[in-house]
């Protein structure tokens, strides 16, 4: 069972959530502020964090750093905060998706399954190893090696340089990659494309990803 973690400051959304995700089959613990978060977290393990930012002690932001230092588990922030600028630094604290309020509660669950989503039998693709240079992926483990060093990534980051790396030199547009690896059409600004870019090339060095101006992003063809 799927063990999620709620941190949010409004009683009355932690416990609808918790009710809905319970129904849903998941296992759920509550937090109500910054500091309980990271305790429980230090805690226990668990597969997704559901984040509030503006939540009291240690804000949401702050609670995502400390968590993907620590981890690779997903977050997903849920905020009242639906402004670019809000959302590009959630998701430049990592954040693997970002729901503003009101949300659709469906929609939600369904966010909730992709990101969780991480079926080692669902293809044979899935288990095979991705090389491209000195980088090597395996999908069913979420596993990424640079020069054979372990590389943390979240899970957003992982897709995109996975869909890079098994089409080198095909140019994907920042649409196209929205398209593709968000998993519903919400109020997603294309630029989160750019910041989740600019994360992975601080991970895995900057000759890897190129910027095609005008066009998108891709890796380069390998030699032959």
């Amino acid at each position: 069972m799927k063990k999620i973690l709620i941190v949010e400051d409004e009683p009355e959304i932690r416990q609808l959530l918790a009710s809905y995700l319970i129904n849903e089959g998941y296992s759920v613990s509550e937090a109500e502020d910054g500091v309980a978060a990271i305790e429980l977290f230090s805690k226990e393990k668990f597969d997704l964090l559901i984040l509030d930012i503006m939540i009291p002690k240690i804000d949401g932001y702050g609670v995502c750093e400390f968590v993907k230092k620590q981890s690779n588990m997903p977050v997903i922030f849920l905020s009242a905060l639906g402004d670019e600028k809000s959302m590009v630094k959630g998701y430049d604290s990592l954040a693997d998706d970002y729901v503003t309020k009101p949300f659709s509660m469906p929609v939600f669950l369904r966010k909730v399954k992709a990101v969780l989503r991480r079926d080692p039998s669902a293809t044979a693709e899935e288990h095979s190893k991705f090389t491209y240079k000195d980088i090597v992926m395996i999908p069913d483990m979420m596993k990424v090696t640079v020069s054979g060093k372990d590389v943390e990534l979240t899970s957003k980051e992982f897709d995109i340089l996975l869909t890079l790396i098994k089409n080198p030199g095909r140019v994907y547009t920042r649409e196209l990659l929205l398209e593709m690896l968000w998993d519903y059409d919400s109020l997603v600004d294309d630029r989160i494309v750019d910041s989740h870019i600019k994360n992975l090339r601080h991970k895995i060095g900057e000759g890897v990803i190129e910027t095609v101006r005008g066009r998108g992003y891709r890796v380069a063809q390998k030699d032959n």
